[in-house]
C-alpha cells in the first residue's frame, strides 16, 4: 500500500518571513537613530547659535554704550582724560554680575575678565597704563542689562587698525606704527599715497583734523559663550576745528551773488564780537565765501547793511582788528575758509554731504513746511538738541528758545521773538525771511548756503543766499550775536562715527 506524500514547498524558504521582518525594524530603527542624533545636533546647532547670537549683541550693547557715553550731551558723559587722548590713557567701562569683580587691568588674575587682548595690539600689558573705570548704566531698575563685562576706550594707532593683528598702513611710509596716533583729517580723504582716506598718522594734530578712538567690548554669557567686538570711531563735527575759531563770520552767506536784506534800524545787530563770558576774540559780522570778479556780494551785503554801526566785528580790509565795536562785512575767500573748516563747505556736494551726516544723526528729523509744535521735548541748555527739517520751517509765533544745531533745508521762516542758543545752518534753498518784531535773537552762529535749486535739484555750484529782515516795527530783534561757547556745544560732536567694525577671535 503506498502513502502520498504531502508536499509543502521548499525547505531553504522556511524563516524568510521572520528575517524580513528583523531587517525592516532593524532599518527603521537605524532610521530612527539617526533622526534622534540628527534632531539633536540641530539642537546643539541651535543652542550654539543662540549662545554665540546672544554673546555678539551683548558685546555689540557694550560698544554702543561707550560710543553714546562719549556724547556731551548725554547724562552718563564720560569725559576723556585729555584732548587729543595719549596713548598712555585707558578708559573702562565695567558691567559685573552681582558679587563679582571685574578689573580687566589685573591681568595676573584671570577671575576678573582680564584684557590680554591690549597686550596683543600695542605690546604693552594694560596694567602699565593709567586707567580709569566708570560704570554701566545698562541695568536699569534692578532688571540686569546686556552681558557684557567691561567696554575699553583709548587711542588707536596703525597696528590697531586692520583684522588678525596685521594693522593698517594707513600712509603707505611701510611701517606699521604701534606708538603714533592716528586722527581724522576731512581734507585727506582727496590725498594720494594713503590707503585708508581721511586717516593721518601724527603726533601733533591738525587744525582740521579730529582723534581716531577705539571701543572695545568683552562680552561672556553665564552659560560660557564669549564675543569681543570692536568700533574704530571718529567724532562727527560740524566743523572739524575745535581747538580754534571754527566760524569765521557770526552770519555766513555761502554762495554767488548773495542778498543781504536788512531791517535798516538801529535794534538789529550782527554782532561778530564773541558774546562767550571772559572771551575777548572777534571774527566777521557778516562773512560771504565769493570774492571773484563779476561777483555782487559784498556790494549786496554793504548796501543792506545799514546802518552800518550796528553790524561790528573784524575789519574788512586785511589787518590787526581794531577795538571792538567796528562795523563790519568780512570776505571769507576760499583760502580764508580752507584754514579753518572743511573746504567741501564751499560744493553743493560738499554740503549736501554734510546734510546727510547731520541727518543721520540728529535727535529729530521733521518734515516740513513744519512749526516748533514739532520740536522734541527735552531741548534745554544742559541737553541741546540736532534738530533737522527737511524743507520750510515757521517759527511764527513761537515765543521760546531753541537750544543745540537747527538745520533747516527750504526757507526758514523767523520770528525776532523767538531765540535760538547754538548754531543755524540753512543749506538747501538758502533762504531766510523775518517780517514781524520781537525781543528774541540767534546767539551762537549762523550759516546759509543754497545748494538746491527749486526743483530740489543739486546744483553745480552754489547759488545766491539770500537773507531779508524786514517788518513793520522798530523792534525786530537783538539780531545774531556770535558766541563761541553755545556755538562749540552745537557744532558737537553730534555722534561718533564707525569708520571700522571687526570682531576679534577669542582664544578657546
Amino acid at each position: 500500500m503506498r502513502h502520498k506524500r504531502q508536499f509543502n514547498g521548499p525547505c531553504g524558504e522556511r524563516g524568510v518571513a521572520l528575517l524580513i521582518a528583523i531587517f525592516a525594524l532593524l532599518l527603521i530603527s537605524v532610521v530612527g537613530i539617526a533622526l534622534i542624533v540628527s534632531s539633536g545636533t540641530d539642537s546643539a546647532l541651535a543652542r550654539n547659535y543662540r549662545t554665540s547670537t546672544n554673546a555678539y549683541y551683548a558685546a555689540l550693547a557694550g560698544v554702543e554704550e561707550a560710543r553714546g557715553r562719549l556724547l556731551p550731551t548725554s547724562s552718563n558723559y564720560i569725559p576723556l582724560p585729555a584732548s587729543p587722548m595719549p596713548l598712555t590713557q585707558v578708559v573702562y567701562i565695567i558691567n559685573p554680575a552681582g558679587g563679582e569683580t571685574v578689573a580687566p587691568d589685573d591681568t595676573g588674575n584671570p577671575a576678573t575678565y582680564p584684557d590680554t587682548q591690549y597686550k596683543q595690539e600695542f605690546g604693552v600689558d594694560v596694567s602699565s597704563r593709567v586707567v580709569t573705570k566708570y560704570t554701566s548704566v545698562s541695568p536699569v531698575a534692578g532688571l540686569p542689562g546686556p552681558a557684557y563685562k567691561w567696554v575699553r576706550i583709548n587711542a588707536v594707532t596703525e597696528r590697531g587698525m586692520g583684522n588678525g593683528g596685521t594693522g593698517l598702513d594707513v600712509n603707505n611710509d611701510g611701517d606699521i606704527d604701534p606708538t603714533t596716533p592716528l586722527f581724522f583729517d576731512p581734507e585727506n580723504v582727496t590725498v594720494a599715497n594713503v590707503t585708508a582716506p581721511g586717516l593721518v598718522e601724527t603726533p601733533t594734530p591738525l587744525p582740521t583734523a579730529s582723534q581716531v578712538l577705539e571701543i572695545t567690548s568683552y562680552a561672556v554669557l553665564p552659560s560660557g559663550g564669549q564675543k569681543m567686538l570692536q568700533y574704530i570711531v571718529r567724532p562727527l563735527v560740524i566743523f572739524p576745528d575745535l581747538n580754534s575759531q571754527s566760524f569765521r563770520a557770526a552770519l555766513t552767506l555761502a554762495g554767488n551773488n548773495v542778498t543781504f536784506d536788512g531791517p535798516g534800524t538801529n535794534s538789529f545787530y550782527v554782532r561778530g564780537q564773541d558774546q562767550c563770558t571772559g572771551s575777548t576774540a572777534a571774527i566777521f559780522a557778516i562773512g560771504y565765501t565769493n570774492s571773484s570778479g563779476g561777483d555782487t556780494s559784498k556790494s549786496n551785503i554793504a548796501s543792506g547793511a545799514t546802518p552800518s554801526a550796528y553790524y561790528q566785528g573784524e575789519p574788512m580790509i586785511p589787518g590787526p582788528p581794531p577795538t571792538p565795536p567796528t562795523p563790519s562785512t568780512g570776505s571769507l575767500t576760499f583760502d580764508d575758509i580752507h584754514l579753518y573748516t572743511d573746504p567741501n563747505w564751499l560744493t553743493p556736494n560738499g554740503l549736501d554731504a554734510v546734510v546727510q551726516e547731520i541727518t543721520n544723526s540728529a535727535d529729530a528729523v521733521i518734515t516740513g513746511p513744519a512749526t516748533p509744535g514739532s520740536f522734541p521735548s527735552g531741548m534745554s541748555s544742559t541737553h541741546p538738541m540736532t534738530i533737522v527739517v527737511n524743507g520750510d520751517l515757521d517759527l511764527n509765533g513761537w515765543h521760546n528758545t531753541g537750544y543745540g544745531l537747527l538745520l533747516v533745508t527750504g526757507t526758514l521762516h523767523y520770528d525776532p521773538d523767538a531765540t535760538w542758543e547754538g548754531v543755524v545752518l540753512v543749506i538747501g534753498q538758502g533762504n531766510f525771511v523775518s517780517t514781524r518784531s520781537g525781543t528774541g535773537g540767534i546767539d551762537g552762529a549762523m550759516f546759509m548756503a543754497k545748494t538746491r535749486d527749486g526743483a530740489g535739484n543739486l546744483l553745480s555750484s552754489l547759488g545766491a543766499t539770500s537773507f531779508s529782515q524786514t517788518g513793520p516795527g522798530s523792534n525786530l530783534g537783538r539780531g545774531i550775536n556770535y558766541n563761541s561757547c553755545v556755538a562749540r556745544a552745537a557744532e558737537g560732536p553730534i555722534t561718533y562715527k564707525v569708520i571700522a567694525f571687526k570682531e576679534i577671535p577669542l582664544a578657546n
